[in-house]
């Protein structure tokens, strides 16, 4: 059950990718077993020519939902879709803000952000996406979802597809860690649960997400028989499509921009 929230109105992001309109932003309280999470819903403006069907829920990086990921999503939106940003990290309590560029350099917020990251499973957020699910369709979202996830986002967006294969029709993972991992929760070892669509955008040389991991990812993948694309993006780093990273990329990330919207096009408004 969602709580709305005083809701304000935003400037999407504008340019030659992106049509010039108004996005609607509410501050939303979703409530789950474990507490209440926040969340921004973004939305097309009523007197938009987009008309609100598809939702889609997007998955934070390790920083936390702030301005750079409200960009995001707002982009988004202006592609008529309602735009779900949950902070997963809501049992936490408040923290940050965190700078993405410096905040794994300072040993401070690097412990704490390490502590919500290991303090947040696999498990938890897939549990939360029911909710997360729920909130869209309170906001008038007809019809299964996609979700898109950002570093660790990525990997929570994968398992979010094989807990829900009903309520879930497109999964992508930009520079996601771990995708097939030899942890025990790794996406890669569900792959049998997913129904969806799916899309993983690699970053070109990432720790997080090696060449055997890759390997493995697309065995698992191909073993279960799941519609799925894996592209290599060479030259680019981990972190590369969110603006507030400091291996940020504005070609790279036009590409993903290109890739993300027509995934989801293809697969929720086909």
């Amino acid at each position: 059950m969602a709580e709305w929230m005083a809701g304000v109105r935003s400037p999407a992001v504008s340019g030659k990718h992106q049509e010039e309109s108004f996005m609607s932003k509410r501050e939303i309280a979703i409530k789950t077993e474990d507490g209440t999470a926040g969340a921004g819903l973004f939305l097309p403006d009523a007197a938009s020519p987009a008309i609100i069907r598809p939702g889609v829920i997007l998955y934070m990086d390790a920083f936390g939902p702030r301005p750079a990921l409200d960009e995001m999503a707002e982009r988004l939106a202006g592609q008529g879709y309602a735009v779900l940003v949950p902070d997963l990290f809501y049992r936490f309590g408040d923290y940050g803000p965190f700078d993405a560029k410096t905040a794994f350099r300072q040993e401070e917020s690097a412990k704490q952000l390490r502590a919500m990251i290991d303090g947040t499973s696999q498990a938890m957020t897939a549990a939360d996406t029911a909710h997360f699910l729920d909130a869209l369709l309170e906001a008038g979202v007809d019809g299964p979802a996609g979700v898109v996830g950002y570093c660790m986002g990525g990997s929570r967006a994968l398992t979010a597809a094989a807990a829900h294969p009903q309520r879930i029709a497109a999964a992508a993972s930009f520079h996601g860690g771990n995708l097939a991992s030899d942890k025990p929760d790794s996406p890669h070892l569900r792959a049998v649960s997913i129904k969806a669509r799916v899309y993983v955008g690699a970053a070109g040389v990432d720790g997080s997400f090696p060449p055997e991991q890759a390997a493995r990812f697309v065995e698992a993948f191909r073993t279960a028989e799941v519609d799925f694309v894996l592209e290599n993006y060479v030259g680019m780093a981990h972190g590369w499509c969110v603006p507030d990273s400091s291996v940020y990329d504005g070609a790279g990330a036009e590409r993903h921009w290109r890739r993300l919207t027509t995934f989801l096009d293809e697969t929720l408004k086909g």
